[in-house]
């Protein structure tokens, strides 16, 4: 005889705003029946938290292992565009994720990821053509179109970016929007194209803006872009129209913590909680219309339980009535997530990274910490041999782009603010069709660490001399089949490493990987040349404006 499971707390009805005490009589993964109870509790219940926008393939593990280390921290879904390994191998990379999220007990809620490959200005993996969209969105499983990252398509009223969202609206599935700094008519005409959120914002005057317009918007606070500060204000004014999404998560931060963190934040800055937690659970469960409980008769059993709202530690988590993390552990065993791969490429030598002056002055790729964005400046570069070379002194470094699907020469341009002193990085985690992107302060040092990704068929690598040093990504050369915890260790290890060399980012990993996407303003470097990100062009070096 099937035995129900009772937990009692303070409820925290999120649906209509009260907290009551009270227990949650659950069976077959269901909440049965809630009994009020005249006493008081020291815990609350609330709804499980939700990640309503995130790459699973940034935390570099599978989904699997992802799910094993965010339950700790409350975390009962995500809404998850696998589209990193879709513009590695397409429609079998998308099935890859499904298949591998089914072997836990965790609500991965996928998207169709809308751009494979994301732009035409790179070579990707895979390309994802309109038929193919449409067996996708037509499966039960795939509850929207991702991002729609070529703004520019839409707002041109292209064929091809349209009938992407009119497949969308056949389905009745909503569309995910990417419009980094998009404002006036350009941003209504991409809302009125059908697109309903955007997770790009990142002032509050463009939040407000795409607010008024209809569109919803998911506060962001990543590995690398952290919007959290300056839009938290609109859940005071519109808390119906957001929601919270960390986007990017790398191992090391997805162990100190995730939603919960922004909850955290926004429960501090004295927001109500209701509104907090209905961005953390209600409202992307009913804009994605996800299969996720919130603490109501005859809903799936996903709820947490804290200990106060002051302090909101994580206790316990359970999705579907089973408890999958508690006291900071996680009860989800590991599975088996085997080695898929897209990877054919010669090893690299210094040779192939000499750049011959074009100018008296060059376009320089300026990152900024903790954003995707970046400043394109114009400065004087140093010359050796003839040949254009690093400027340590300066800041100045080499970063380059090489193809990962087949051997060709690799694209070089110019970096600033990584602040390497020695030695170089590399990473096969490049958004979006993750080729290799390097930087470093020598050719030599590029080289070794590029050549350490191609031995591996991908990972992160790092070359100083001797010094040499490897985490591999054989899923994909994105995503890592190790203990989730292990490569959190190890990427921590790493960062220090390069930190130690020099550079200053809090993230340099993650920011380097952002140094070939496209679509994020200002300048870029793809495996075909240096990209303005802001007119959709290439420019050469010595294009300065």
């Amino acid at each position: 005889m099937f035995r129900a499971l009772r937990v009692s707390g303070n409820i925290v009805d999120v649906v209509s705003r009260r907290i009551y005490a009270g227990t949650l009589v659950i069976s077959r993964g269901k909440i049965k029946e809630i009994h009020s109870e005249n006493k008081s509790f020291d815990n609350y219940l609330i709804p499980g938290l939700i990640d309503a926008h995130i790459h699973i393939e940034s935390s570099l593990l599978a989904p699997s292992e992802f799910a094993r280390l965010a339950v700790v921290h409350g975390t009962v879904a995500t809404v998850s565009d696998p589209h990193e390994i879709a513009n590695v191998m397409g429609i079998r990379g998308i099935n890859y994720m499904l298949k591998n999220s089914k072997t836990v007990p965790f609500k991965f809620c996928f998207g169709a990821s809308s751009c494979v490959p994301a732009t035409e200005f790179e070579t990707a993996g895979a390309n994802i053509a309109h038929n193919e969209l449409n067996r996708i969105l037509a499966k039960k499983e795939i509850l929207y179109l991702a991002e729609m990252m070529n703004y520019p398509a839409v707002i041109n009223s292209e064929s091809l970016a349209l009938d992407k969202i009119t497949l969308a609206k056949k389905y009745h599935k909503p569309v995910d929007g990417h419009a980094p700094g998009l404002r006036g008519e350009s941003l209504a005409k991409y809302i009125q194209a059908g697109i309903s959120t955007d997770h790009e914002t990142i002032t509050l005057e463009e939040g407000l803006e795409k607010i008024s317009l209809g569109m919803k918007v998911i506060i962001r606070e990543g590995s690398a872009a952290k919007n959290f500060n300056a839009l938290s204000p609109l859940l005071e004014k519109y808390p119906e129209m957001c929601m919270f999404c960390s986007d990017d998560r790398h191992p090391d931060d997805l162990v100190s913590g995730h939603i919960n963190l922004l909850v955290k934040m926004a429960l501090q800055k004295g927001y109500d909680k209701m509104d907090v937690l209905a961005a953390a659970s209600l409202n992307p469960i009913r804009h994605y219309k996800l299969n996720v409980g919130l603490l109501q008769k005859g809903d799936p059993a996903d709820f947490v339980e804290i200990d106060n709202f002051e302090n909101f530690n994580i206790l316990k988590t359970y999705i579907n009535g089973k408890l999958v993390a508690e006291g900071g552990k996680s009860l989800i065993k590991r599975t088996k997530s085997p080695a898929v791969n897209n990877f054919h490429i010669w090893p690299e030598h210094v040779e192939d990274y000499a750049v011959k002056p074009e100018g008296e002055k060059i376009n320089v790729i300026a990152a900024i910490d903790s954003q995707l964005i970046t400043d394109r400046i114009a400065d004087i570069p140093k010359i050796k041999d003839g040949l254009l070379v690093e400027d340590v002194e300066r800041d100045i470094l080499k970063i380059v782009v090489a193809n990962r699907y087949h051997s060709a020469r690799p694209a070089v341009a110019f970096a600033k603010n990584f602040g390497l002193k020695h030695g170089a990085i590399a990473s096969s985690f490049a958004h979006d069709s993750h080729n290799i992107v390097a930087v470093g302060t020598t050719g030599r040092d590029i080289a070794q660490a590029v050549n350490l990704i191609i031995k591996n068929k991908g990972g992160l690598a790092m070359a100083n001399g001797d010094f040499v040093d490897v985490l591999p990504l054989p899923i994909a050369g994105l995503m890592s089949n190790a203990d989730g915890y292990a490569v959190a260790e190890k990427y921590s290890a790493m960062t220090q490493k390069a930190r130690e060399w020099g550079s200053q980012l809090r993230a340099p990993f993650m920011t380097l990987s952002f140094m070939a996407l496209l679509v994020i303003p200002k300048l870029k470097l793809s495996d075909k040349g240096l990209f303005d990100a802001e007119n959709f062009k290439f420019i050469k070096l010595s294009d300065v404006a």
